[in-house]
This record gives structure tokens, C-alpha cells and sequence, in this order.
């Protein structure tokens, strides 16, 4: 068995993430004409080739017999599989709501809420320490993800002593388009947009995402001991099977259009299928190397590659407060690959 080092699953959780980007642009793509499932169902049902190819080149490398198959591992995958769904589901949902600031945050608490489904259904244990690094990195994405409303809308809530620092860091076009209403209104009452349903949505979203990742790290960990990315590959193959007879049966049941169109366009939806298989592919090995909420820690620097593209094609300065954020998640990275276990 090939001993894998110790700074791999860093790299295939950044590759990933990298490569799910051009998945995700691609999905976009496609929502305007397929819809909102239409799109959520090409990664899977065109994925599905990509995945059984990979677990066919597995083959010529490893025994796959050594795979421990069990009723465990099935349910470890479906639970993986039907969480990524609704998950993303719910998360679409809550963006739809008013309260958009809401939503976000807490989606963005998916690492913490890992670090407990993890300890709860797979007896993963945190240090104090590693717990404390997924805290800040949290914390640093929810501080770059908040838009200059809300922080200003915070800062005119907090006295007048505390309220300066806090409003300086939103952006001058922010304060500029809030400085007309500021006169006639009551600083002091202002308060953040809060929709109970939206913070259902989006901490509900947060949990299935979370819930999700501990049920693909369980069905790797159920194959048993053999190699790393025999259990990733044969947990991709499985769960994009399931997934992609999930949701292909429900569109041949409510919307066949949408079906058909999916292979009307074929092209792009090949081209999402492709990349968002070879992302699950390389995530899939790092849950094999780490615990789920170290990965999806790590993964947050996604947010990165984000920022600079907006920066990029919108000409947008950083602000101060979305360089603390930054910075605040990159701390907390580093703090918790230092306090992995290697």
C-alpha cells in the first residue's frame, strides 16, 4: 500500500475546490434554461461516466476486492448523497429570501456544525485547539461574506464610541448610498434584516452540507483498510449512482421537458459532469486522509479565488474589513494545519 504524505489531502482539498469552480460556473450557466434542478442534476448524471471511469482505472491499480462492501457503507453513501442534494436545495432557497446577509452566515457555519456531526456520528474528537482554528476561520469567511449594509446597519446599533471602527470598514459607496436615509431615520433602532425562514433555510442548508460530508468521510472509512483511493473512488462511483437514479427518476416523473433538454445540451453539461467529478474526486481523497471538518476547513479558502475573480472582472477595491476577513480565515487555516494530525 502506497503511505500517503502527510500534506496530500491539503492539496487535493485546494485542487478540488479549484476545479469545483468551473463546475460551478458552468451550472450557472445552465440554470436560466434548465432550472434550478435541471442544473443540480448535470453533475450528477453526467459525472456518473466520469466516475465509473475513474473506479475502472482504480482497477488496473488495486485489488477491489479489498473493499470491505457492506449495508454500512450503502447507507454511510446515501446519506452523503441525499444530503448534497437537499443541501444545495435549501441553500438556492434561502438566497431567494430578503434576508440574503442571514442565509449566508449560516451556511457558513458548515465546518463548525461538521466538528460536531462528526464527533457525534463518527467519535472524531477535536482538540481544544483544532476547534478554535475552525471557530476563526468561520469567523473570518462570515466577516468577508457580510455586505457594507449590514455592517453599517450593525454599527448604527452599537454606541457611538464602538460604532466608528465598525462603519469604516464598509465601503464609501456603501455609505454614500445609506447617508440619504441615515438623517430621517433612527440610528440607534436600526436593526439587521432578520427572516426566521431564511435562518431556517440557511442554517438548515449549513447542517445538510455538514451532514453530507460526515456521511461521504463514514462510507470511506466502512471500505475498511484498503487503499486511500480505492475507498474514495469506489464511494464516488457509488454515491454519483445513487444520486444521478435519485434525481433522474424524479424529473422522468414531474418535468421530462427539463430531461430531454438536459440532453439537448449535452456540450456544456458534459463539460460540468467532467469537472464536478474529478472535484468530488479529489475531495473524496482528502476525506480519506482527514476528518471532514478539517477538509471543509481548509476548503473555505475557496472564498479566495472568489474574491480575487470578482476584484478582477468588477474592478472592486478590498475593503478594510474584507482584508480582516481574510486574513482572520487565513489564520485560522494555518492554526488548524498545524494543529493536524500528520
Amino acid at each position: 500500500m502506497i503511505e500517503a504524505p502527510a500534506w496530500l489531502w491539503i492539496a487535493c482539498t485546494v485542487a478540488g475546490n479549484g476545479v469545483q469552480t468551473i463546475r460551478n460556473t458552468m451550472q450557472r450557466s445552465l440554470v436560466d434554461t434548465l432550472g434550478t434542478v435541471g442544473a443540480t442534476h448535470v453533475r450528477f448524471l453526467f459525472g456518473l461516466p466520469f466516475g465509473l471511469l475513474f473506479l475502472a482505472a482504480m482497477a488496473f491499480v488495486v485489488d477491489l476486492r479489498a473493499l470491505e462492501l457492506s449495508w454500512s457503507f450503502v447507507a454511510w453513501a446515501a446519506m452523503g448523497g441525499l444530503f448534497q442534494i437537499t443541501a444545495t436545495a435549501a441553500m438556492l432557497a434561502a438566497m431567494r429570501e430578503r434576508s440574503f446577509v442571514v442565509a449566508i452566515a449560516y451556511v457558513k457555519t458548515e465546518p463548525l456544525q461538521i466538528a460536531l456531526f462528526g464527533f457525534l456520528f463518527l467519535g472524531e474528537r477535536l482538540s481544544l485547539q483544532a476547534t478554535l482554528a475552525i471557530a476563526l476561520a468561520t469567523a473570518g469567511v462570515l466577516l468577508m461574506s457580510m455586505p457594507a449594509r449590514a455592517v453599517l446597519a450593525v454599527a448604527e446599533s452599537l454606541p457611538a464610541e464602538s460604532a466608528a471602527p465598525v462603519a469604516r470598514s464598509a465601503t464609501p459607496a456603501a455609505v454614500g448610498a445609506t447617508s440619504g436615509t441615515a438623517q430621517t431615520s433612527h440610528p440607534r433602532r436600526a436593526k439587521l434584516p432578520v427572516v426566521p425562514r431564511a435562518a431556517l433555510l440557511g442554517v438548515g442548508s449549513g447542517a445538510m452540507f455538514a451532514l453530507s460530508a460526515v456521511g461521504f468521510r463514514g462510507a470511506i472509512l466502512a471500505l475498511g483498510d484498503a487503499p486511500f483511493y480505492a475507498r474514495a473512488t469506489m464511494t464516488l462511483a457509488v454515491t454519483l449512482a445513487m444520486q444521478t437514479a435519485l434525481l433522474t427518476g424524479w424529473l422522468a416523473w414531474r418535468e421530462r421537458e427539463v430531461l430531454r433538454a438536459i440532453f439537448r445540451m449535452w456540450r456544456r453539461s458534459l463539460v460540468a459532469g467532467a469537472s464536478g467529478a474529478l472535484a468530488s474526486q479529489l475531495l473524496f481523497f482528502a476525506f480519506s486522509l482527514q476528518t471532514a471538518a478539517a477538509v471543509r476547513t481548509v476548503g473555505l479558502s475557496e472564498i479566495l479565488f472568489a474574491q480575487a475573480v470578482s476584484h478582477r472582472l468588477f474592478s472592486q477595491r478590498t475593503t478594510r474589513r474584507e482584508a480582516i476577513g481574510m486574513a482572520t480565515m487565513v489564520a485560522g487555516v494555518l492554526w488548524l494545519l498545524a494543529t493536524a494530525p500528520h
